[in-house]
C-alpha cells in the first residue's frame, strides 16, 4: 500500500486571489494557483457540480509541482486564455503550459498541460484526484491500458488521462483514490498530459493527441481575440476581450464568474454562487465589443438576450443558466468555504424582479442596430423591452445591486437612456415617437421625486444618497453633458463616494468607505467613462489606469478590492469588470466624447 499524500486541504491550501490564473472554454472555467494546482472546476458545465473543489474547503484537485523549493510565476500567452506557469527551482525552470481545448463542447472537456524543463533536469510532482459534487463522488473503475492510458467514472462522468502512464493509483480508502505520478525530465524534455472529462464514454479508442489539439486551441483562440489596437493599452484589452471570451457558451451566454462563494468581504456574509449568465453583465459585455468594434461577442449577447426576452416576456429574470435555463435556489454545501466566507450555490437572484434588465437589453440591441447586426428577432425582441418598460417602469425593484424593492432611480433612468437609444434606430417615425415619449414620462418623473435640492440625482426617492450607477444613464445618451443633473451627480459623488481614485458604490452605513466594503471596479471604470463624457480626457485617463491595474497577477479582475490590503475580493474572474475595463479602453481612444 503506498503511503498516503497529506489532506489536500494542507498540502494546497486556498491562495491570495492575485496569484490564481484562469482557464476557459466557453463551457467551463478553471483557476491555477501558484504551485500548479487547478483547485477549481465544474463539469461538464459552468454550473455543475466541481471536480475540483479545494478553493472553497471540499476536495479533488490536479496539480502539477514540481518537486523542492521554488518560486512561482507565469503569464498568459498574448490575447489567450493559454497560460504558462513557470517555476525557478533550485535545480533549473520548469513551465506547465496549460489550457482547456478551445472552443469547448458542452458535455467535455479536454485539458492540456505540457510541463517543459527548460534549462536543467528536474523533477515534478503530479496528482490526479478528480471528485465530483463537490467531493462526494469518487473515483471507481480504474483501469490502464496497454499503451498506459487511464481510463475511469467519476460521479457520472467519464474519464480518460493520457500521459500517466506510470502514475501510480493509490487508494487508502473509497474517497482517496487519486493518481500520483513523479516525472524526471531532462533539460529541453517535454511531457503531454491530456485529461479528458465528459457526459459519455469516449466517443472512439483513441484519445486526444497532444499536439493536434494544441494545434486547434492556438488556431482557434487566435482567431476568436482581434487585435484592438485602435484601443489604448492593447494588450490588457485583448486579454480582457479573451477572458469574456471564454466565458461565453456556445449557447451565448456569459457566465458572470467562474467562480462561487468567494467572499467580498471576509465574515460579512457576502459571498453568493455568480456561475451563471446576467443579463445585465452580459449587455455590458455586448456594449462593451460594440465600442471597439468588434463583433462575434455582440452577436452572442445579442442571441442570448433576445432569447430571454422571445420566452419570457415582461417577466424576464435577472440571470439564467449558460443554455437559458432557470437558476437554482441557493442552498449551502457543508463545506468550510474560501477562508473568511462560507460555500453557497445557487442564487436568491432567480427571486427578484429587475428593471434595469429591460433598459439595458435596449442599450444592447441598439448597439447592435448601429453596426446594422440586429435582425427581424432582435428588433422583435427591442419591441417586447419597451411593451415589459411600459407596463412596469413604476413597479419597485430590486435594482442594479440587487438590494430591497425600491423605486431605484437607476432603475428609471437606465430604462429611459435604453428608449431613447432604441429610437434612434426604430424603423419608423410612429414607433420612435412612442419611445421618446415613454422615455421623456419615465425622465420627467423621475426627475420630480429623484432629485436633491442641490441638483444631483438621489439613489430612491426615499433615499437621499449617492451612488455610482447614477453616472451611468448620461454616459449611454440619457442626458448631455452640460445637463447640470449630469454635472451635480458626477461632482457630489467624486467628493463624497471615492478616494485615491478608486470608487465605492454606495454608502453602506457611517462607517469608513474602505471598512463597509471594498472599491468596486466597475464603479471605477464607469467613472473613467463619466470623466471622459464631460470632456476630461486627463481625469479620465487617471480613473483608467488606477482602475486597470487593480488586478491580479495573471491580469484578472474579480468584483471588489481591497486598497489597504492591495487584494482582490469577490468571485474571480467578474465579466463586468473585463467589460467595463474594455469598453474604456476603447472609448478613451476616441479624441471626443461619444
Amino acid at each position: 500500500m503506498t503511503t498516503p499524500e497529506p489532506a489536500e486541504h494542507d498540502a494546497y491550501p486556498p491562495q491570495a486571489l492575485h496569484d490564481y490564473a484562469f482557464l476557459a472554454d466557453g463551457e467551463r472555467g478553471a483557476l491555477v494557483g501558484p504551485r500548479g494546482e487547478i483547485c477549481w472546476l465544474c463539469a461538464p458545465r459552468w454550473h455543475s457540480g466541481a471536480v475540483f473543489s479545494t478553493l472553497i474547503g471540499g476536495a479533488g484537485l490536479y496539480a502539477v509541482t514540481p518537486r523542492g523549493r521554488c518560486v512561482p510565476g507565469g503569464h498568459y500567452e498574448e490575447g489567450s486564455l493559454i497560460w504558462r506557469s513557470r517555476w525557478v527551482t533550485e535545480d533549473g525552470i520548469v513551465e506547465c503550459r496549460e489550457a482547456l481545448a478551445f472552443p469547448g463542447e458542452p458535455g467535455r472537456l479536454v485539458l492540456l498541460r505540457r510541463v517543459h524543463a527548460t534549462e536543467a533536469p528536474v523533477r515534478v510532482r503530479v496528482i490526479l484526484h478528480p471528485l465530483t459534487e463537490y467531493g462526494t463522488q469518487q473515483l471507481r473503475e480504474a483501469r490502464r491500458d496497454n499503451d498506459g492510458v487511464w481510463t475511469a467514472r467519476v460521479g457520472d462522468l467519464h474519464l480518460r488521462w493520457t500521459g500517466g502512464g506510470d502514475a501510480s493509483l493509490s487508494e487508502v480508502g473509497p474517497a482517496d483514490a487519486h493518481f500520483t505520478l513523479d516525472l524526471a525530465l531532462y533539460a529541453g524534455q517535454r511531457h503531454d498530459l491530456v485529461l479528458e472529462l465528459g457526459e459519455r464514454p469516449p466517443r472512439d479508442d483513441t484519445p486526444a493527441v497532444p499536439s493536434d489539439t494544441w494545434s486547434r486551441t492556438e488556431r482557434a483562440r487566435s482567431n476568436s481575440v482581434p487585435a484592438l489596437d485602435d484601443t489604448v493599452a492593447a494588450h490588457d484589452a485583448r486579454q480582457a476581450y479573451a477572458v469574456l471570451r471564454g466565458m461565453t457558451s456556445a449557447d451565448g451566454g456569459m457566465v458572470a464568474a467562474a467562480t462561487t462563494s468567494l467572499p467580498e468581504r471576509s465574515e460579512e456574509g457576502r459571498n453568493y454562487d455568480y456561475r451563471y449568465a446576467w443579463i445585465r453583465d452580459q449587455c455590458y459585455a455586448g456594449q462593451a465589443v460594440a465600442a471597439s468594434g468588434q463583433h462575434p461577442l455582440l452577436d452572442d449577447a445579442v442571441r442570448f438576450v433576445g432569447a430571454r426576452l422571445h420566452e419570457d416576456g415582461p417577466k424576464v429574470r435577472p440571470a439564467y443558466t449558460v443554455d437559458g435555463g432557470p437558476v437554482p435556489d441557493q442552498r449551502t454545501l457543508g463545506l468550510p468555504g474560501y477562508p473568511g466566507g462560507f460555500d453557497r450555490v445557487g442564487n436568491h437572484v432567480n427571486r427578484q424582479f429587475q428593471l434595469v434588465v429591460f433598459g439595458e437589453a435596449l442599450l444592447l440591441l441598439a448597439a447592435a442596430a448601429r453596426q446594422d447586426r440586429l435582425d427581424r428577432d432582435g428588433r422583435q425582441a427591442a419591441e417586447i423591452a419597451v411593451a415589459a418598460i411600459g407596463s412596469r417602469w413604476s413597479e419597485p425593484d430590486a435594482g442594479i445591486w440587487e438590494l430591497a424593492d425600491r423605486a431605484w432611480t437607476h432603475s428609471r433612468l437606465i430604462c429611459a437612456a435604453g428608449l431613447r437609444r432604441i429610437a434612434d434606430v426604430a424603423p419608423d417615425s410612429a414607433r420612435r415617437g412612442e419611445w421618446i415619449e415613454l422615455a421623456d414620462t419615465i425622465l420627467a418623473h423621475t426627475t420630480a421625486h429623484a432629485v436633491r435640492p442641490d441638483g444631483h440625482w438621489q439613489r430612491a426617492p426615499d433615499d437621499t444618497g449617492l451612488d455610482a450607477a447614477l453616472l451611468l444613464p448620461p454616459v449611454r445618451g440619457l442626458l448631455p453633458a452640460d445637463d447640470p443633473r449630469t454635472r451635480a451627480t458626477l461632482r457630489a459623488y467624486t467628493e463624497n463616494l471615492t478616494g485615491d481614485h478608486f470608487a465605492y458604490r454606495f454608502r453602506h452605513d457611517e462607517r469608513p468607505l474602505e471598512e463597509a466594503e471594498g472599491a468596486f471596479l466597475l464603479c471605477g471604470f464607469v467613472t473613467a467613462l463619466a470623466e471622459h463624457h464631460q470632456g476630461r480626457k486627463a481625469e479620465a485617463y487617471r480613473w483608467f489606469e488606477r482602475n486597470r491595474h487593480a488586478c491580479g497577477a495573471a491580469g484578472l479582475y474579480s468584483e471588489e478590492y481591497d486598497i489597504a490590503q492591495r487584494q482582490l475580493r469577490g468571485n474571480l474572474p467578474q465579466a463586468f469588470v473585463h467589460a467595463l475595463m474594455l469598453e474604456t479602453a476603447a472609448t478613451l481612444a476616441r479624441d471626443t466624447p461619444a
